[in-house]
């Protein structure tokens, strides 16, 4: 489960009456309002790659998922068309 406050994967925490999953990075436990404006909060993954135009996308991609960044741009491209 990811944390939706900073995007880092979230970590059961036994040591209460029951069971929480809670993030270690930001401290965000389960269930809890994220509180203050959504701004002050570090954005996602998934946001970050939304905010990114094409030429930087395809570096980012290419290096997360171990691949040749001409490849996946020729893949891109063909698939826009």
């Amino acid at each position: 489960m990811k944390c939706p406050r900073c995007g880092k994967e979230m970590t059961l925490d036994s040591h209460r009456k029951y069971d929480v999953m809670m993030c270690y990075e930001c401290g965000y436990m389960e269930g809890r309002d994220l509180g203050g404006d959504i701004q002050s909060r570090p954005i996602t993954n998934f946001e970050r790659l939304r905010r990114m135009n094409f030429n930087e996308t395809v570096p980012f991609m290419a290096a997360g998922l171990g691949l040749d960044e001409a490849e996946l741009r020729a893949w891109l491209e063909r698939t826009v068309e």
